[in-house]
């Protein structure tokens, strides 16, 4: 038989298999790799941690005791404190609330030294913010959102059982949050206190992750499990932990390579978007990327700057025997930053490609983000974007925003402000990356939420009604989701409290010229989804609507 015969049969039989297997367009693979737009050139100040509040401004703040910050405080106040190490009396803001609508800046007074803190929003909107250095470290601070200009920082002193300097916060099934760990603490408490629980209990996990003069279990990673356990992880293994009991439910296989994840080695990590939220199964995955090698923070001390880590590890934590796979980054990254995005993508962001984190120890910005995509086929997941001009290398952030878009900011690898005589110098500047999906040319597949109004109550368990238009002619009925994402406290490579839900559902009608209804299920148990403020979103072929709020409850 001729060969080019065969060859010419087989090649048709694989067209026609191909044209047969079913199809879903990678519309955002044709849109450019992202947009940069400076949004600020000098907000007066380096956001080490930020906020989305839920009337879409954002709560920005540094640290106190490195002197005068770029922004004074407003009708000639100023912060009196007898403690702090570098001015007794100053005039001017370490805190700043970020307008999105409005693109401005209004300077908040914050007391005592937050450096290198924690928080979470509380079910009521209201920002939690806890710890600090110094006079600091055991106070509570709240910011409870206001339309105006009357609202600012409430600091209550001494309210912590323990120190809390690099901890981390995560929301619970009933409001309260929990407080874990920190320089120096082994141990976690809560925060409102009650009278069965105003102290803080011990959890050996984090003395056993604990390496001696280095940490590289700072900040753990924090998730809550659907099962309402908390997964733990620090250094380069986590737990499961019942912190009802104080008991570890299960414990995990060490992380491949057995490389630290955590401060000072900085990686990230996210929980992938939980799914099929009514089935009788819900699977709970996490994503560790980046940090940096064993010996990488003695090295940078001795100004020797090893290659960061340019691995993933990706584990199914609801498994009854779960196993870490790895995955290969296209950038190896220390201090990234990892954020879930609307339509379940996720962007992995700022950071260095080689030395850790800590003031001076980090060289070569990685200024190209990564989208990581999770339900693609592993080796096809990672796509690179557009860089930025910026570097954003220690004391950087990130945060998702209402219209899709990423706020960026931060970075100062000083123990002092460096304007003019470092390599990275202290930035001030506040940037916004738009990934592809907000691309002009996709607006004809962009879908607008006409129904609930933002600020609306849901209950758990509930079928909810969602109105949306979308461009005549232009819908996919089996391309639309609706996601639910809880707002983060970024700081120091981790996003505490980011959870994001894909609702169950999609029955699609229409209800008018190019306008539809879609009808999902509300999550259906505190342990899904913490009471609080999310943003919703309608995502059409992977492209979301501007978002709206809601609040669980």
């Amino acid at each position: 038989m001729d060969r080019s015969f065969v060859l010419s049969f087989f090649l048709r039989q694989l067209v026609i298999l191909l044209l047969l297997l079913p199809c879903r367009p990678n519309i955002l693979a044709d849109a450019a790799g992202g947009k940069w737009d400076i949004l600020q050139s000098n907000i007066g100040i380096s956001a080490m941690h930020m906020q989305l509040l839920n009337n879409d401004k954002v709560v920005i703040f540094d640290r106190t005791d490195f002197g005068p910050s770029n922004i004074s405080l407003p009708n000639g106040r100023c912060r009196n404190d007898p403690n702090d190490l570098a001015l007794k009396i100053d005039c001017t803001a370490h805190s700043v609330e970020y307008s999105v609508d409005a693109n401005s800046v209004r300077p908040l007074m914050v007391l005592t030294n937050t450096w290198c803190s924690s928080g979470a929003a509380m079910p009521d909107g209201t920002l939690l913010q806890t710890g600090g250095f110094n006079d600091g470290d055991h106070n509570v601070r709240t910011f409870k959102p206001c339309n105006d200009s009357s609202c600012d920082w409430q600091e209550n002193n001494n309210l912590l059982a323990q120190r809390r300097w690099y901890a981390t916060n995560h929301i619970l099934p009933d409001g309260r949050q929990i407080i874990i760990g920190g320089r120096g603490q082994f141990n976690y408490e809560f925060y409102p206190k009650t009278p069965s629980a105003d102290k803080s209990y011990n959890l050996p996990f984090l003395v056993q992750t604990y390496d001696r003069n280095i940490q590289n279990n700072l900040y753990p990673f924090v998730f809550l499990n659907v099962d309402g356990n908390l997964f733990i992880f620090a250094n380069n293994r986590a737990i499961l932990f019942d912190y009802t009991k104080g008991v570890v439910v299960k414990t995990y296989p060490t992380i491949p390579g057995g490389d630290p994840r955590n401060y000072p080695s900085s990686g990230s990590a996210v929980l992938l978007p939980l799914k099929n939220l009514q089935g009788g199964s819900i699977g709970a995955e996490v994503l560790v990327c980046g940090g940096a090698p064993k010996g990488a923070y003695v090295g940078a001390m001795n100004r020797n700057f090893v290659p960061a880590l340019g691995t993933c590890g990706r584990i199914q934590i609801t498994d009854a025997n779960p196993q870490w796979t790895t995955e290969t980054m296209p950038l190896a990254r220390v201090m990234g930053d990892m954020l879930l995005l609307p339509n379940g993508e996720v962007l992995i962001i700022n950071g260095a490609s080689t030395g850790t984190a800590g003031w001076e120890l980090g060289q070569n910005p990685v200024l190209s983000p990564v989208i990581y995509q999770p339900d693609n086929p592993s080796g096809s997941r990672f796509e690179v974007q557009n860089p930025s001009s910026t570097p954003r290398m220690y004391h950087s952030t990130a945060i998702l925003l209402r219209d899709g878009r990423v706020l960026v900011g931060g970075s100062n690898p000083h123990q002092y402000d460096d304007f003019t005589g470092a390599l990275f110098p202290t930035d001030l500047t506040l940037e916004a990356f738009s990934p592809a999906y907000l691309d002009p040319n996709l607006a004809r597949l962009r879908p607008k939420i006409i129904s609930p109004a933002s600020q609306s109550n849901i209950g758990y368990g509930q079928q909810l009604a969602i109105r949306f238009s979308i461009p005549p002619g232009r819908l996919s009925k089996n391309l639309v989701t609706v996601t639910m994402v809880a707002p983060s406290f970024t700081t120091h490579s981790f996003s505490m409290n980011q959870r994001l839900l894909v609702l169950s559902g999609g029955n699609i009608t229409a209800v008018g010229l190019s306008k539809y209804q879609i009808l999902v299920v509300t999550p259906g148990s505190h342990n899904l989804a913490p009471p609080g403020y999310y943003l919703l979103f309608v995502v059409h072929q992977d492209i979301p609507s501007e978002g709206i709020w809601v609040q669980i409850k």
